[in-house]
């Protein structure tokens, strides 16, 4: 399943950067295994608990625990099915659709509907609409102010020079604060630990001045000839946004490992639960060390070895990206799942992406947009969760027969 994720998902998080050419693949293959494992590892227990045990209810398995053991091993292996169909084909489709489909399908006929919190995956569901939507907005509005202060400008790289590190710094400070408000507890033990939300944006903000820094010295090293036309001006000014795209794929990489590991972990911590509990299923259990270092290996071995698919799709398929669209996708797809990740909502990253790369080819007027592309990603997205619990109920009954 985390094999999954790495070929689908993260392909989607790092096809805006090799779309725009702002990093190869190979480069993009290392930089989401680094920042992806972080995310996870640092950040990834969040969703992980709404994964686990907020889509159905424990109550119903309680008198037949291995019931859920096998159903969350059966809902592992659909959605893990599905994704490498998907990733096979090039298509982006949504991980977290997947894994929700799957453990309802297998919910529904191992004790019936009542087993399944329908409220819960109600507001899961709105998350799907609202995200996209959220995400569109932001890279829209991050397009269009990089358009009126840089690219609309007599000097656009004299304004690329002054407002690029401030966009580098916002990327930081999106980073940081996850890192601070949600990734610390998971690796210092409760108690030993204590920073306050004052102190959280604080120190994110620190960060954010630092890399702003960072990035100002970096950008003024371009040199460019002052006679150059304007059309070279805005080559450079591209050149310039491709040293950017490279913070914000750490960042979307980073956010979507804290998203998106919860999907393949979640069951598994479920069922590693209930047998670290002699059969009991316990409302709460703290998760095991080597589940999430699991997750994150998983993911990474899956972009490595089957990402390039589903990376042309996105980076190429939907609307042309150049560095400065590709950013602004980028950069607001990591805010969303940031805001996410942080509220324990697990959204789909691809709906994020998606979402905001069509925000980006908006600013530029319909026409921008590959319709076909975009028909057949949202018919890819509408079929997920329905094959995911119908693979489900398939393995589910399986195991049923080989074990019970």
């Amino acid at each position: 399943m985390a094999w999954g994720i790495g070929a689908n998902d993260v392909a989607n998080a790092m096809g805006t950067s090799v779309g725009s050419k702002a990093l190869t693949v190979k480069q993009a293959i290392f930089i989401a295994a680094i920042f992806e494992f972080a995310g996870a590892y640092l950040a990834g227990g969040e969703v992980t608990s709404t994964i686990r045990k907020g889509i159905i209810s424990s109550e119903p398995f309680i008198p037949h625990p291995e019931l859920l053991v096998l159903g969350m091993i059966s809902a592992l292996l659909a959605a893990g099915t599905w994704l490498a169909i998907a990733s096979a084909r090039g298509w982006p489709v949504s991980t977290t659709h997947s894994i929700v489909g799957a453990i309802i399908g297998f919910a529904v006929v191992a004790v019936g509907m009542e087993a399944v919190s329908w409220g819960k995956v109600g507001g899961i569901v709105g998350s799907w609409i609202v995200t996209p939507l959220i995400s569109g907005i932001i890279a829209y509005l991050i397009f269009m102010s990089a358009q009126k202060l840089i690219f609309d400008t007599d000097h656009p790289v004299n304004n690329a020079k002054k407002y690029v590190p401030l966009y580098m710094g916002f990327a930081g400070f999106v980073l940081a604060l996850v890192t601070i408000k949600k990734g610390l507890k998971h690796i210092v033990k409760s108690g030993d630990l204590n920073i306050s939300n004052g102190e959280a944006y604080l120190y994110a903000g620190l960060v954010a001045v630092l890399i702003a820094i960072v990035g100002a010295f970096f950008v003024r090293r371009v040199k460019i000839e002052p006679s150059a036309d304007k059309d070279m001006h805005f080559n450079n000014v591209e050149k310039i946004f491709a040293i950017l795209m490279v913070v914000t794929a750490c960042c979307m990489a980073f956010a979507h490992g804290s998203n998106d590991v919860a999907n393949a972990i979640g069951p598994l911590a479920a069922v590693q639960s209930v047998i670290a509990n002699d059969g009991q299923i316990v409302a709460k259990t703290p998760l095991a060390w080597w589940i999430l270092p699991l997750g994150g290996i998983g993911i990474v071995c899956g972009l490595a070895l089957f990402g390039s698919r589903v990376m042309t799709t996105i980076g190429k398929g939907i609307t042309h990206l150049t560095p400065s669209r590709g950013f602004a996708a980028e950069l607001a797809a990591a805010t969303t799942v940031v805001i996410a990740s942080g509220t324990g909502l697990p959204i789909s990253t691809t709906q994020t992406l998606v979402g905001a790369v069509l925000g980006v080819g908006m600013a530029r007027g319909i026409a921008a947009l590959n319709l076909g592309v975009v028909r057949s990603i949202v018919i890819s997205w509408v079929v997920t969760l329905p094959i995911g619990a119908a693979l489900a109920i398939i393995f589910f009954l399986i195991l049923k027969m080989i074990f019970l």
